[in-house]
């Protein structure tokens, strides 16, 4: 469900700088067609191939919940140079990404990147280690001796290390093969790696669907610093600066299609399906029954970020020098686009 480009997104970053002061108004503008009303158009780029993640938003299309909203929504796949560098650029007035994504954006004195979180798809990190039932991964510290795909980037790996250290494990213990895997299931069936880093709504749920047992933990149920922000809707910061009512209308429209995943799983699993009847509808089915807890969890409503969570997470990337500049406590995200 999430594709690590990171090193992608930072060889953006110029192209960004280049392009950021058309942020604002590309697709910002609307337009008169026939007979309907005129809408004002924006794009709303994926970080991937479309999954659960994104149901709220493609529910929001099929219910209409955007027309009525005045708006003309085109969701569209990520470029090859990410999610981040699109919205950046304004080519997307809004996107997909990842709180771990965001460090090399909003580094220094100045953003790098003109983009802001606006919304957390996701309340909690449901993101951990998942293995083939019985081979002794039911923790960190079982990691040791064991193979683990990685994407070999320093903020992955730190989280691996640290997790382990909080259990007296040694991190160079851990066999790294670099991740080239795109069925996580049959990885571990055909036994290529030990363990892999999933998010469990997906790669978790589809293990549950193909009957194949596994052990699994959760980075947040080792240490409370990882319970960041993944995923996440960004929007770029010209974008909502001029036209902060446009940035409103589209988040109280998605927020009705996520509250709609959340009281009606079967339902919006069904119109994902026929928004990307490419999906398997059983796989999208058991996901959506998962993520329907998972959305809103324990927040007073669907997308609002917690300062304390975002900035503890910030703070620990500053803390191991993971970040080239220093990041900006209560920065790069904000509630002030969500429904009141």
């Amino acid at each position: 469900m999430k594709k690590k480009c990171f090193a992608v997104l930072m060889a953006a970053m110029m192209t960004c700088l280049l392009l950021a002061g058309c942020g604002g108004s590309q697709n910002g503008g609307s337009e008169e067609s026939g007979d309907t009303a005129e809408k004002t158009k924006v794009t709303f780029v994926l970080d991937w191939a479309p999954n659960t993640n994104h149901t709220g938003v493609y529910v929001a299309q099929e219910l209409g919940y955007f027309d009525e909203a005045g708006l003309e929504v085109e969701i569209v796949q990520p470029p090859d140079d990410g999610a981040e560098a699109m919205v950046g650029s304004g080519q997307a007035q809004f996107g997909v990404s990842f709180q771990d994504y965001l460090p090399p954006a909003l580094a220094g004195e100045k953003k790098v990147m003109p983009i802001t979180a606006v919304a957390a798809i996701i309340q909690h990190n449901t993101s951990g280690i998942m293995s083939a039932k019985g081979g002794g991964i039911t923790s960190p510290k079982g990691m040791e001796g064991k193979s683990y795909a990685t994407w070999e980037l320093p903020i992955e790996q730190a989280t691996i290390k640290q997790c382990m250290k909080d259990e007296g494990a040694d991190f160079s213990k851990v066999k790294l093969i670099p991740e080239t895997i795109d069925d996580e299931v049959a990885a571990l069936k055909a036994k290529q790696i030990d363990c892999i880093w999933v998010y469990y709504a997906w790669a978790g749920i589809n293990a549950q669907i193909k009957d194949f047992p596994i052990d699994y933990f959760a980075f947040r149920d080792i240490n409370e610093v990882f319970d960041y922000y993944s995923p996440v809707i960004i929007a770029n910061d010209n974008f909502l600066a001029e036209q902060p009512e446009v940035a409103k209308a589209f988040l109280a429209a998605v927020s009705k299609g996520y509250q709609y995943a959340i009281e009606n799983p079967d339902d919006a699993a069904d119109l994902m399906v026929k928004a990307n009847p490419e999906l398997d509808p059983e796989l999208v089915k058991a996901s959506q029954e998962y993520l329907a807890d998972q959305y809103q969890a324990d927040a007073s409503q669907w997308g609002v970020f917690d300062a304390d969570r975002w900035n503890r997470f910030f703070k620990w990337l500053n803390d191991n020098k993971l970040s080239e500049e220093e990041l900006p406590m209560d920065v790069g995200f904000t509630n002030d686009y969500l429904p009141k």
